[in-house]
């Protein structure tokens, strides 16, 4: 029955809410720089439109000074020339420098108006008869007090008026004030009415004695702010443009692969399929791409190691099942036996299958145990000459008489030969494989073990002088509880998990297993059979 503890396990954990993409760029990487082209590329776009006519605002306002500067000086010389009057104390005739301001014609955008030494209104170019100001008025009111119209224009908004027209009547007098001690004035200042206006005051100067000031405004100010306006529209549906454009294509380029991979995910997580798969994003040279290979790799390793794990299982349930079946008829057969001697057999019988149950569990134990320690401990530079030695050196200290004699034989010229790996696994190696070679040696024989180069590689050799091995079985042997043992061995010795441990750590370190016949003529494989050999080959490290 299963605990509570695995009910928890098995149960799918609950998805997390998604999280929002962010801008992260890092060097190097495509995606990156896309992201950051593409986003910036629209307000590069908008921003640059703005700085150019900002400074094209900058430049009509400029434009406009320097214009009305120059027609406010011809006008202020022609004025001191034709309408000053009086030696040695000149003065300004202001009714001939009316008349010269009238005849003078102006650009309808433009006022021209006149003040006296002491700041006074004296002439306007507004005051000229055949010029008519239009202006949209009010809508018509019916009389409070009976019928016709009310003609009174005055509004709510009347005092507001008011204070603006007072303040734009202080700004002129300012302007005026600081023309009338002999300095030009030139700027924008806002005008009665709220609009902007680009003002220019020029003193009327007879030799040093200032007559008065002759003043001009251009009110078209808003009028080229409102078309510069107009003209950054084009920028602006642009940058909108480029930026929806960015927006779709992150969305296809990213939103919507990432949404792909993780459906193909939770089809994995939810048990409908083993692997992901999403051929069109692994063909993609980009980091998208290698996510989705990566997540490939990963769910066919994941996918195998369930595969090998099923298949463990179901091999595990049929090696435990003959012995417990041996068990069984043991003790049912017990029951019915009176003989002492078959009685003692029958025990026999108990005490061996209980034994090689307990050498099963054993190494199953082991075994399942091996990828887990092998993926948690770090590889580190192992001495492999030393290894054997010291291996080799344990047997022969505890050797019996009826046992083969393992003897270590390095090649000639290699004191020390360095593989990365762990130690303790790479000692497994060494005794299953002289266990193995021991079980097929004839009692009082010999196991070499070899140490030599090949290719850049370390080799390990073990030899025995065996019945060796069926030519159809030299793989097969390397499976999990396959075992094939001489006659006269005892049943049940071997697990057949050993030679399967060796091939399982020897591939985790990089290397290779395989096995051999040796035979009495090397050059005739056709020559009688004299033993076995074992070659494991694993990279070499260097320091």
């Amino acid at each position: 029955m299963a605990s509570d503890t695995d009910t928890a396990k098995s149960e799918p954990r609950p998805r997390r809410p998604p999280r929002r993409l962010g801008l992260r760029w890092m060097p190097g990487s495509r995606l990156g720089r896309l992201i950051i082209v593409l986003n910036l590329f629209g307000l590069a776009v908008l921003i640059s439109g703005a700085l150019v006519l900002n400074e094209l605002r900058r430049g009509l306002v400029n434009a406009r000074i320097d214009s009305l500067t120059t027609q406010g000086e011809l006008l202020a010389t022609i004025i001191d020339q034709a309408a000053t009057v009086g030696e040695p104390e000149p003065m300004m005739d202001a009714t001939y420098a009316s008349e010269i301001l009238q005849l003078l014609s102006n650009p309808r955008s433009q006022r021209a108006r006149l003040f006296d030494a002491q700041g006074r209104l004296v002439a306007d170019s507004y005051w000229v008869t055949d010029r008519v100001e239009w202006r949209i008025l009010p809508p018509a009111r019916a009389r409070e007090d009976g019928p016709g119209l009310d003609l009174n224009l005055q509004r709510d908004g009347a005092s507001r008026d008011d204070a603006a027209a007072a303040r734009a009547e202080a700004a002129l007098k300012a302007e005026v004030n600081t023309a009338l001690r002999g300095v030009h004035w030139a700027g924008l200042r806002v005008g009665a009415d709220g609009e902007r206006v680009v003002s220019v005051s020029i003193p009327i100067q007879h030799v040093k004695a200032v007559l008065g000031v002759l003043t001009l405004e251009a009110r078209d100010v808003d009028e080229i702010i409102a078309a510069e306006r107009a003209a950054l529209i084009p920028f602006i549906l642009i940058a909108i443009g480029v930026s929806l454009v960015s927006s779709l294509l992150l969305n296809r380029l990213i939103a919507q692969p990432v949404r792909r991979l993780a459906r193909a995910a939770d089809r994995v997580r939810l048990a409908r399929a083993r692997a992901i798969s999403v051929p069109d994003i692994s063909r993609r040279d980009d980091e998208l791409g290698d996510l989705s290979r990566s997540l490939e790799d990963m769910t066919h390793a994941l996918s195998e190691r369930i595969d090998a794990i099923e298949r463990f299982a179901a091999d595990v349930a049929h090696e435990i099942r003959n012995p417990l079946t041996s068990l069984r008829s043991a003790v049912e057969t017990l029951g019915l036996v009176e003989d002492p001697a078959l009685r003692e057999r029958l025990m026999a019988v108990l005490q061996n299958d209980v034994q090689r149950l307990d050498r099963l569990v054993t190494d199953i134990s082991n075994a399942s145990r091996l990828d887990a320690e092998l993926s948690r401990e770090t590889p580190t530079p192992v001495d492999l000459r030393r290894l054997i030695g010291e291996v080799v050196g344990l047997y022969q200290a505890t050797l019996r008489e009826d046992e083969a004699r393992p003897v270590f034989q390095p090649a000639e010229g290699i004191e020390t030969l360095l593989v990365s790996g762990q130690e303790g696994a790479l000692g497994q190696v060494l005794r299953n494989l002289i266990d193995n070679a021991r079980s097929f040696s004839a009692p009082g024989g010999e196991v070499r073990v070899g140490l030599g180069r090949q290719k850049g590689a370390a080799l390990i050799t073990v030899e025995d002088d065996g019945p060796g091995i069926p030519p159809e079985n030299l793989e097969t042997i390397f499976q999990r509880f396959y075992t094939s043992r001489p006659k006269g061995a005892a049943f049940g010795g071997n697990s057949g998990l050993g030679l399967s441990i060796v091939r399982q750590i020897v591939q985790a370190h990089g290397g290779e297993v395989r096995a051999e016949n040796r035979h009495a003529d090397p050059a005739d494989p056709e020559s009688p059979v004299i033993g076995a050999r074992f070659l494991v080959s694993l990279p070499e490290s260097r320091r």
